[in-house]
């Protein structure tokens, strides 16, 4: 199964990409909490920024989702931290 993931923001830097494409297991259903607990294993800064604590905002197929959401093949997963500002 593979989906496209988009990292945004300091999602982006500590991942080094702005997107790729990622092969996932299909023994079991992945959801975005599997998908993201993947994803921080792969750097010390990329497991800081997707650490299950830190407030990430993710959207599949641009709906925002929480992570139970069970993911589909060609499916988009997008991180990104939360918007601040004023």
């Amino acid at each position: 199964m593979k989906i496209e993931v988009k990292y945004f923001a300091s999602i982006r830097e500590a991942a080094g990409l702005t997107n790729e494409t990622v092969t996932l297991d299909v023994s079991a259903t992945p959801t975005v909490d599997s998908v993201r607990t993947l994803l921080a294993q792969r750097s010390s800064t990329l497991r800081e920024a997707l650490a299950t604590g830190r407030p990430v905002r993710t959207a599949v197929d641009h709906v925002m989702r929480g992570g139970d959401f069970e993911l589909a093949d060609g499916c988009e997963v997008a991180f990104f931290p939360p918007v601040t500002g004023g």
